[in-house]
Order: C-alpha cells, then sequence, then structure tokens
C-alpha cells in the first residue's frame, strides 16, 4: 500500500472500518499487527485472505451498517471455517475516527521511510519494466539515469533522478540497499558494479549480461579496483533459466532474485540495515 492509494482511499471513504490482527497463536497466513481498512463497497490491505478475512470484512460492513463503533473476534483457523492453518487469532475492528486516520498516515509515512532502497541504474526497457513491478512492492525504488529523455519515458510512480554522477547515489545509499546495473555503457556498468560491491554492505548488487561480461568484469576489478570482491555479483541478472528476452519478463525474473534477498534471514537480521521487515507491509 502507498501512501498514495492509502491517501486516496481515506479521502473517498467517510466511514472506515480498521480490521487488525491483535493476537496471533500458531500459524496464521499474516502477523500480529496486520491490518486492513473496509469501506461498506471498498477495501484497501489484507490479513491474510480466505475464509479469515472474508469473515472479517462482513463483520466490519455489518458494524458500520450498525453504526457500533468496535468489536471482537477470536477465529480458530480451522476445518469449521474452511482453513487449515491451525493456529488462533484475535481481530480488533475498530471505526476510524480523524484520529485513527491521521496516526494510520503518519504510521505508513513512517514505515515507507524505512523500506530497503533498491537503485535501478539506467532507464532503459528493461530498468522502466522494473520501475512498473517494483512501485507495487515494499520496497522504494529509485530509477537513475543521466539521459533525460530515458527517464521522460518513465510511467511508473517511482522516484527518478537525473544525474551526470550516478556513482554518487550508490555511495550515499543506506546500508542493505539493493543495486540493479543496467545502463546503456558497459564502462559505465563495470564503474557502477564495483562502486556497489565496494560498499560491502549491499543486500543485493546485479549487473545485466553474460558469463562472458562477468568475466571481462571480474578481470577489470583484478586490474583497477583494489580489495573489490566480485563473489557476491550477481550476472546475469534473473537467470531463471528462460530464453524470453522482453524486457517485462526479465523484469519478472530480477526483481523475485531482489526481493528474495532482501526477505532473506541473513538480510532480515543485518545489524546495519536498520530498516523494517519487508513483510510486514501491507
Amino acid at each position: 500500500m502507498t501512501p498514495a492509494r492509502l491517501s486516496a482511499f481515506l479521502a473517498d471513504h467517510a466511514d472506515i472500518m480498521r480490521v487488525e490482527l491483535t493476537r496471533v497463536r500458531g500459524s496464521s497466513p499474516r502477523e500480529q499487527g496486520a491490518f486492513m481498512l473496509v469501506a461498506p463497497d471498498a477495501m484497501i490491505g489484507t490479513i491474510g485472505g480466505g475464509q479469515l478475512e472474508y469473515m472479517a470484512i462482513d463483520h466490519a460492513r455489518r458494524l458500520l451498517r450498525s453504526g457500533e463503533a468496535s468489536a471482537q473476534m477470536d477465529v480458530p483457523l480451522g476445518p469449521e471455517i474452511g482453513q487449515c492453518c491451525g493456529g488462533r487469532v484475535e481481530i480488533a475492528l475498530s471505526w476510524m475516527d480523524g484520529a485513527a486516520r491521521s496516526q494510520v498516515v503518519q504510521v505508513s509515512d513512517a514505515e515507507r521511510e524505512m523500506l530497503p532502497q533498491v537503485f535501478i541504474l539506467g532507464a532503459g526497457h528493461v530498468g522502466r519494466a522494473l520501475a512498473d513491478q517494483f512501485q507495487h512492492l515494499p520496497v522504494r525504488p529509485l530509477l537513475i539515469d543521466e539521459r533525460a529523455e530515458e527517464l521522460g519515458h518513465v510511467t511508473a510512480g517511482v522516484e527518478t533522478r537525473h544525474t551526470a554522477l550516478p556513482e554518487a547515489e550508490i555511495r550515499n545509499a543506506p546500508a542493505g540497499s539493493a543495486f540493479i546495473v543496467l545502463t546503456h555503457d558497459h564502462a559505465l556498468d563495470f564503474l557502477l558494479t564495483s562502486e556497489a560491491l565496494a560498499r560491502n554492505d549491499a543486500a543485493y548488487v546485479g549487473m545485466i549480461g553474460s558469463a562472458t561480461k562477468r568475466a571481462s568484469f571480474s578481470s577489470y576489478c583484478r586490474r583497477h579496483c583494489d580489495g573489490v570482491e566480485t563473489d557476491a555479483l550477481i550476472c546475469p541478472i534473473g537467470a531463471s533459466g528462460s530464453r524470453d528476452k522482453r524486457p517485462s519478463v526479465i523484469a519478472a525474473t530480477v526483481v523475485a532474485e531482489v526481493i528474495t534477498a532482501l526477505t532473506s534471514e541473513t538480510a532480515a537480521h543485518a545489524p546495519e540495515r536498520g530498516k523494517a521487515p519487508i513483510a510486514s507491509e501491507m
């Protein structure tokens, strides 16, 4: 859920119930604290889907119709409701007044600032396809290019940056960021990739290319980048075995790689990240 979508939802609906998992015991489709907002004819967010969510939405809308301000649910996630998680959840339903609306916006903004950043270095066809897909995920994508005309083709709702020094953006990135290098120039790719690897705190560093390009880059690093190790580099990126070269397909495989890296056990417990767990986002 982006801040823009949340703000639009709040503006469009006068009556909204907040539906939140307040206690989780055993296995559950979502974690404690997950919530959704339910209006009479719309909703945003999720508490895990399935029959549990259907029951909670139905209960929330009954409360809206009756004018009741709050309620509690205690639901076993077993065969009796058609779910097989085996756990049990408690749900708080509460009508959102002005203060609650302001608070959810403030929390959403703060959580978004804590999300891991994904630096897409190159706004060509694949870079723009990556932006199209990352905009829907709980990350902060930044699309960077030296060419204003390429950035002018971007339609995704992501931050863009026109700069002659993209390497400076890499140096100033937060710890735990992901870097995807796919510029229009191989020499620039090598420069930016070596900058990202030199940080030693990136969650992901990937460079578009082939096994041959990776070998050339390793040779470049040995000659020009004292101390930079290339073992962590992902190149080719999105190496899923697919031979489909359409930008959207390449982007889908790369997005899967990056999200896996950002949500791995190692990334989640990295002491320098200072990031909110990605799975907690709505």
